[in-house]
């Protein structure tokens, strides 16, 4: 199941014209970039609870043959939770062991290691899990020697930390864990079911994914170090073109690109125009003259004015800055 009903609130104004399952990463709806990640590990049927721009998820999405699977829509006309939006579809999963995946995870976690993990360990839930060097914004989890989780901490203060590593929101279940969910109400993994599984020393386990690319697109920050990671290289999207110039840009006279860079199709960059990787201009983008780019990110359809400074800026579908205009580290988008 990939969750995929919430607000993604912290990418605002950029979600909200975009649900979080189609925010870009260069190019490409994270969600459709999920679907062939599950579909590479022989997850065919999938479902995913959809609540707000639900339309707009349908519609780029479809009945997912497109990605080689079967998808299953969940509606939710008031948000259930992470858990709650589990149990909702548990007739879904039937007896069968499942994954759940959130709609903002960027990665190459090795999911048939996680799998075989959670089978030996024959645990009721399992948390994938990726080292990191700085853990102050993510939930922590501090494991015994057999993997069995002892203690969560969100967030901790740095210094304050037990562990390095991060929950990255991907799960397996054992189908018994639908009975420890409750039907019809909001429940959340993290501030309810693992809590209690941990006080009631339930086969809970953690999967140290060590080695594996993980980001949570769900943040400025994150959004902005995923796609810089996958411009440079440092992690692979299949079936996508990394980075580079499509064939169906133009360029203008004198236009100087420095660094790694993702330039998509039908983009124009006009005479003059400065673009300083690691950048992401999506397709339709339109850089008029003598404006300068540095380590940007533009959605499609974007526009920037002639003249115009742009440094660590992510600049929303269709959305126009005017000539002349400086933005640093700034989220711009249409407010729809």
């Amino acid at each position: 199941m990939v969750l995929a009903g919430g607000l993604s609130t912290r990418l605002y104004p950029l979600t909200k014209q975009v649900p979080k399952p189609l925010v870009p990463v260069v190019g490409v709806p994270n969600a459709a970039l999920l679907l062939r990640y599950l579909k590479a590990y022989g997850f065919d049927e999938i479902a995913i609870n959809v609540h707000y721009l639900a339309d707009a998820i349908v519609a780029a999405l479809g009945d997912g043959s497109q990605f080689g699977v079967k998808l299953r829509y969940s509606y939710e006309p008031e948000l259930l939770g992470s858990a709650g939006g589990v149990k909702n579809v548990a007739e879904f999963f039937g007896d069968e062991t499942f994954v759940v995946v959130g709609c903002d995870e960027l990665t190459d976690l090795h999911l048939d290691e996680l799998l075989a993990f959670h089978y030996e360990r024959e645990a009721m839930a399992t948390i994938g899990l990726v080292e990191c060097a700085e853990v102050d914004q993510y939930g922590v989890v501090v494991l015994d020697q057999l993997g069995k989780i002892v203690e969560f901490q969100e967030k901790p203060p740095k210094g304050t930390e037990r562990s390095r590593l991060a929950n990255t929101g991907i799960y397996v279940f054992s189908p018994e864990i639908l009975a420890k969910i409750p039907a019809g109400e909001f429940y959340d993994f993290g501030k309810q079911l693992f809590p209690a599984l941990q006080a009631a020393g339930e086969r809970f386990y953690g999967f140290d994914a060590r080695g594996a690319y993980w980001a949570d697109i769900g943040t400025p920050p994150e959004y902005r170090r995923a796609s810089y990671d996958v411009v440079r290289g440092v992690v692979r999207i299949p079936q996508t073109v990394q980075n580079g110039i499509d064939p169906a840009a133009v360029l203008g006279r004198d236009v100087l690109i420095e660094g790694p860079v993702c330039i998509g199709p039908r983009v124009r960059l006009d005479d003059g125009a400065t673009i300083v990787g690691p950048a992401v201009l999506d397709r339709g983008v339109h850089v008029e003259s003598g404006a300068r780019l540095e380590r940007c990110i533009l959605w499609e359809g974007a526009g920037v004015g002639a003249h115009a400074k742009l440094r660590d800026t992510i600049v929303g579908t269709g959305y126009r800055v005017r000539p002349e205009t400086i933005l640093e580290n700034a989220l711009v988008a249409n407010d729809v």
